[in-house]
C-alpha cells in the first residue's frame, strides 16, 4: 500500500514524444499528476483523458507536470493520443503489470471486444490517479476497480489551489496501530 508523505515506487517509461519519463528526475515546482488509464480499448478512458488534456495548462500554471500512462504498447498509445487530440499531455506506454501492482492498481482480465469494438488485452490495469511531490512522495492517490466514477480534474485543480494557499499537507500518512 502506498502511504502519503512516503516515497512512491520508481517509474521509468518511454513516452510518445518526450523521451524517457523518469519520475525520480521530474523537474517541477510542485510535483506530477500521474493518470494511469486502462488502454485504447476503454471509451471511458478516452473521455477522461480528453478532460485531462484540457487541464494540462491549469496544472502547469500551478507548477505541476502531467502524464498519462497505460500498459498499452506504443502503437495503441499513439492511437489514444491521436483520438483525444493530445497536444500537450504526455503519454507513456508499456507499463509493466508488476509495476502497476506496486502502485496499488487493480489488474483485470480480458472480456474480448469492448463496446467500441476494440479488443481488450489479455491483462491490463484499472485506473489510478496520483499526485507525487518533487521529492517523489505521495501527496494524493485514488485507485478504481472499474472504469467508472473517477476523480474530476477540475476538482483536483481546485484542491491544489486550496492546498497551495493553506500549505495543506498530504493526509492519510498514519500507519501505526489502530
Amino acid at each position: 500500500m502506498l502511504i502519503p508523505r512516503q516515497k512512491t515506487p520508481d517509474l521509468k517509461l518511454q513516452t510518445l514524444d518526450h523521451g524517457l519519463f523518469d519520475l525520480s528526475a521530474e523537474q517541477s515546482e510542485r510535483g506530477t499528476v500521474i493518470c494511469f488509464y486502462r488502454g485504447l480499448h476503454c471509451p471511458i478512458c478516452a473521455t477522461y483523458l480528453t478532460e485531462f488534456q484540457k487541464r494540462v495548462a491549469d496544472f502547469a500554471e500551478r507548477g505541476v507536470n502531467t502524464i498519462a500512462i497505460s500498459p498499452d504498447g506504443a502503437g495503441r498509445t499513439r492511437e489514444m493520443a491521436d483520438k483525444i487530440g493530445a497536444d500537450t499531455l504526455r503519454f507513456a506506454y508499456d507499463l509493466p503489470l508488476a509495476k502497476a501492482r506496486e502502485w496499488g492498481l487493480y489488474i483485470s482480465t480480458s472480456r474480448g471486444k469492448t463496446s467500441i469494438g476494440i479488443e481488450e488485452p489479455a491483462l491490463f490495469s484499472e485506473p489510478g490517479l496520483f499526485m507525487v511531490t518533487p521529492e517523489q512522495s505521495l501527496y494524493y492517490g485514488s485507485v478504481q476497480t472499474m472504469p467508472f466514477v473517477r476523480p474530476h480534474f477540475s476538482e483536483l485543480v481546485g484542491a491544489l489551489d486550496f492546498a497551495i494557499k493553506n500549505n495543506y499537507p498530504a493526509r492519510g500518512e498514519y500507519s501505526g496501530e489502530v
